[in-house]
């Protein structure tokens, strides 16, 4: 016979519960009292989007691995933003985009960035070097080690992800 399984509890006892807990894990892992609050939010935000709350027994792995998400979505975040102003910081002053424009291209760019790690690595890396570095086909497959062929299924895969992606499409 095997154990009773723990029942699963409404989100205000989860959040009454660990909040306080989560918040503090997520401040050690963060080193910021600010971000940790954010996150702690969009952690519940998450668990209510999904209409799934965990057994009672897993509530703290279950809220783990989602602010561990979100802990990795903020870094990388971080990361687009940085580049992206590091680049527009090389041009002349009168063609550097308003702070508006700014934060329209970095949202785009983490859209891209999600829809493009989606892929797999060499599908990926594929795809940046044709769209980005502007590489020919033999050139990509020389670079990886594949054949033409690999790298024609690789852009086509890339641009099916990213048709899906703008249409909403499942996939």
């Amino acid at each position: 016979m095997s154990a009773p399984e723990t029942p699963i509890q409404p989100i205000e006892v989860l959040y009454s519960e660990h909040h306080g807990w989560l918040r503090g894990w997520l401040r050690k892992k963060l080193g910021n009292v600010f971000d940790s609050a954010d996150l702690a939010h969009d952690t519940y935000v998450r668990v209510m989007a999904s209409g799934n709350t965990p057994q009672a027994d897993q509530s703290r792995r279950h809220l783990t691995q989602i602010a561990n998400g979100l802990v990795i979505d903020l870094y990388r975040r971080r990361q687009i933003e940085a580049a992206y102003l590091d680049a527009i910081a090389l041009l002349p002053e009168a063609k550097v985009p308003s702070e508006e424009t700014r934060a329209v291209v970095v949202e785009a760019l983490i859209e891209i960035d999600v829809i493009l790690h989606g892929l797999p690595g060499k599908a990926r890396l594929a795809f940046l070097l044709c769209k980005v570095d502007g590489l020919s086909y033999r050139e990509i497959a020389e670079r990886l080690h594949v054949s033409v062929s690999s790298v024609e299924k690789y852009i086509a895969a890339g641009l099916q992800a990213c048709y899906q992606a703008m249409y909403e499409l499942p996939n």
